[in-house]
């Protein structure tokens, strides 16, 4: 059964607030300086989540030096979520009574996993994760992860000034901006981030 969706369309206003990532200092959603690509995911150790966040790990440079800051939020509690994010280096948050979710409309439908188009993702999901977890690299999810395992995904890339320049609600479980995609807006949408700092001048 889906939750009710007020979608943040672009053009939507982001209010200002500090959100408190499992591990590190608080994080302000807008970033006064940069873009925050705000990504929904699903519950701690879900495998298909897994399988994305590790492209973004991979390429995480990439996306810092393009101007966009990470900000990943979860459903599940932050104890049962930091085992799973130790390495990330990016902010997480977990959000188990789903305040977020619901401000953002994202859902949670039974397509999530029974749509056809998420079947292979979710196989390769689960081979790669058996085998990350034989090395020691993840965590295996709780057998009755905190708010189900039926949640979708949703992308957001959101200004300095608050404003929603791009949106992506999932279909299924694995909907969502590729990297790829994610630098191409970051590119055609987000204003340029703030030149670096001589190291002379200490000016930009």
């Amino acid at each position: 059964m889906s939750t009710p969706r007020s979608p943040m369309a672009p053009g939507s206003t982001v209010p200002r607030r500090s959100l408190t990532p499992v591990s590190g200092d608080p994080v302000a959603v807008p970033d006064p300086t940069r873009a925050v690509h705000l990504q929904f995911r699903r519950f701690a150790g879900c495998p298909v989540c897994n399988l994305h966040l590790r492209s973004v790990v991979r390429r995480h440079p990439e996306i810092t030096a393009a101007g966009i800051r990470e900000v990943v939020v979860f459903h599940s509690p932050a104890a049962e979520l930091r085992p799973h994010t130790a390495d990330l280096p990016f902010a997480v948050v977990a959000d188990p009574d789903k305040r977020l979710y619901r401000e953002f409309g994202v859902e949670r439908s039974p397509r999530a996993l029974l749509d056809p188009r998420a079947w292979l993702p979710i196989l390769r999901a689960v081979v790669s994760g058996v085998g990350q977890v034989v090395r020691g690299r993840e965590h295996l999810p709780s057998r009755s992860p905190h708010g189900g395992r039926l949640g979708l995904p949703a992308d957001f890339l959101i200004a300095p000034d608050g404003r929603v320049l791009a949106a992506r609600y999932g279909e299924h479980a694995y909907d969502q901006w590729s990297v790829d995609e994610l630098l191409d807006l970051a590119g055609r949408l987000a204003p340029a981030p703030p030149p670096a700092p001589s190291p002379a001048t200490g000016k930009p």
